[in-house]
């Protein structure tokens, strides 16, 4: 009882952190949200999940917001006689029409971090306004920032590594959220592999390097990328549980200013 009450006022005191986990399809992002609320929990930082992907068959945590029980993508395939991902958006938006009812029961959620479960078609938060909506309406007044996870399969090639950071971008600009970025599943590359993307990631001209000739536009790209990140890029498994240590310490220092959860002022707004 005594703990239940602690964990309530910390919330009360500090509000809410939101955790938006966003990638491209097979990035990781449903394995991350189940091994970082483990890490969470055993570091005895009270911890909730909410599932915002319709189209989901089977989840490895138990989360408690599921946006299933409001819209189903395969009952409106079915009705609508759409694809597979048109359903999905299609889905998301008939979120936004139930937004009281959603609005209230996430309300009724005390954690001090909410991690939220994306569906793969990124685009709906790199491209659609609906995405940006849903997001509002699910943080209200709390702080947030967004995981984006770079494939390590897909990240390991430089110009894929680059295009892996311009939809980061984009969904930065769109969400209007800090960023931090999240080399994913590094259980998959050799250290050297891994050594070079990082690399990549601290000096342009390292990059530049790799992609051999190339037109001043992209030069400048590349330096604009790599220059403006919001954030370290931060290597992990969710596999062995590699990085995520250094992962809290990032989204500490992003969110809070470096801050300890347990140790912050009390949030101005409450």
């Amino acid at each position: 009882m005594f703990m239940e009450k602690f964990l309530r006022l910390k919330v009360e005191l500090n509000g809410m952190y939101f955790i938006f986990i966003l990638g491209t399809a097979g990035s990781g992002k449903t394995t991350l949200t189940k091994t970082f609320q483990e890490y969470l929990l055993d570091n005895e930082m009270d911890t909730a999940i909410i599932n915002l992907d319709p189209a989901v068959e089977h989840l490895p945590y138990t989360p408690d917001f599921d946006v299933r029980e409001y819209v189903d993508a395969y009952e409106v395939m079915e009705t609508y006689n759409l694809g597979p991902n048109s359903a999905l958006i299609a889905s998301i938006d008939l979120i936004l029409t139930k937004a009281s009812e959603i609005k209230s029961e996430i309300d009724q959620i005390e954690a001090n971090y909410v991690l939220i479960d994306t569906p793969g078609q990124i685009e709906l938060f790199a491209y659609r306004e609906t995405g940006r909506l849903i997001a509002e309406l699910i943080k209200g007044n709390n702080k947030a920032l967004g995981l984006f996870l770079l494939d390590s399969y897909l990240a390991k090639e430089a110009r894929s590594f680059i295009s892996l950071l311009l939809l980061s971008s984009s969904i930065r600009f769109r969400l209007d959220l800090p960023i931090v970025n999240v080399l994913n599943k590094i259980d998959l590359l050799r250290d050297d592999e891994v050594d070079k993307i990082l690399r990549w990631s601290e000096n342009a001209e390292n990059l530049i390097d790799e992609l051999g000739k190339i037109d001043e536009y992209s030069i400048d790209l590349v330096h604009l990328l790599i220059e403006n990140l919001s954030s370290n890029l931060i290597p992990i498994s969710s596999t062995d549980g590699k990085g995520f240590d250094e992962l809290y310490a990032e989204i500490q220092r992003v969110i809070a200013g470096g801050e300890d959860y347990l140790t912050e002022e009390p949030n101005p707004r409450l």
